[in-house]
């Protein structure tokens, strides 16, 4: 027991460590290829955040526990609103002033559908995965292209530009520390499942649970700290647009992914609880950034999301325990 609680500590280090060097590596990379910072920020830097939940749910589905990415995928999303945000807005109130984030929050939320319209009857099949990859595939294109038809006045652009100011490595240096952000990733991903697993059977829990709540928790810890970073620099629309643009990439990537390498169903729960709740601190992160107090989020809202959060993982370890 002691060394699963090991593996899974050491494979959230090297997450996170690898998921910092895959980020470096890869922006670098699309800067020396002279890609704009808001293309890098909205697409290669959303899409690297997202690295470990693809990586730990691609392991997952390789061992045979494609219930560990489902729950990853769905706990990760909750987890970046309830935790990660409601956390980040708690240490500073903050301001949404971006059209283009409010853009990609609609592109989020059809996503979320499309995933519900695909898992609907229980499972997901490889043509639910070809689905989601395809949508993934045309989101980044669409995100691409309005992020070229971004107005020049608008916060994100400055936020970006300023973020990714600083020299980029060399080319050779920029492949290294991706090759071995990745390598990290892989590492951790295989010590998270491996010790995720012993402690889930250990304990009686199942890998849907535990892919909801260690899991999730451990690989949303790259978005929890580029948010904090984030509102500490004052650069509110990349905080807001890191947790959106990570639930996009969760539902379209972290659940397509693992389903094309092993198709399978799931238990009932994830449509009667956890898509739900997912669904509906979305909704409510929608109300908070077009309707209350115009786009500006304040402590009490961040303390609404906590406790929504804490609310919810309360209830999985209820019903963990009446299960055990």
């Amino acid at each position: 027991m002691l060394a699963s609680c090991i593996f899974v500590l050491i494979g959230l280090a090297l997450l996170v460590y690898g998921a910092d060097m895959f980020v470096n590596g890869a922006s670098s990379i699309a800067r020396q290829l002279g890609i704009p910072p808001l293309i890098i920020g909205l697409t290669i830097v959303g899409f690297a955040t997202s690295a470990p939940e693809i990586i730990v749910g691609s392991v997952s589905a390789f061992q045979g526990k494609t219930a560990i990415a489902i729950g990853n995928a769905l706990g990760s999303n909750i987890t970046n609103i309830g935790l990660v945000l409601g956390i980040s807005i708690l240490l500073l109130p903050i301001t949404v002033g971006s059209g283009t984030i409010k853009r990609e929050y609609g592109l989020m939320f059809v996503s979320l559908l499309l995933g519900l319209g695909l898992m609907i009857d229980g499972k997901l099949s490889r043509i639910d995965a070809t689905i989601l990859l395809i949508a993934l595939i045309g989101s980044i294109a669409w995100i691409v292209w309005i992020a070229k038809k971004t107005a020049l006045t608008d916060p994100l652009i400055d936020e970006f530009a300023q973020e990714l100011n600083a020299p980029p490595d060399p080319t050779r240096i920029a492949v290294i520390k991706l090759i071995i952000g990745l390598v990290l990733l892989l590492a951790g991903a295989d010590l998270l499942v491996r010790g995720a697993v012993f402690i889930a059977e250990y304990y009686g829990m199942s890998d849907l649970i535990i892919g909801l709540t260690i899991v999730a928790i451990g690989t949303s810890l790259p978005e929890l700290a580029t948010s904090i970073a984030s509102i500490i620099k004052k650069e509110a629309d990349i905080a807001i647009g890191n947790i959106i643009g990570s639930n996009m990439f969760n539902i379209l990537a972290v659940l397509g992914i693992p389903a094309l390498i092993n198709p399978d169903s799931f238990a009932p729960e994830v449509l009667t609880r956890d898509y739900p709740v997912m669904l509906g601190l979305s909704i409510l992160l929608g109300f908070m950034i077009f309707i209350s107090r115009k786009g500006k989020l304040v402590r009490t809202e961040g303390a609404i999301l906590l406790f929504c959060f804490i609310g919810y993982q309360y209830v999985l370890f209820s019903n963990s325990i009446l299960t055990t």
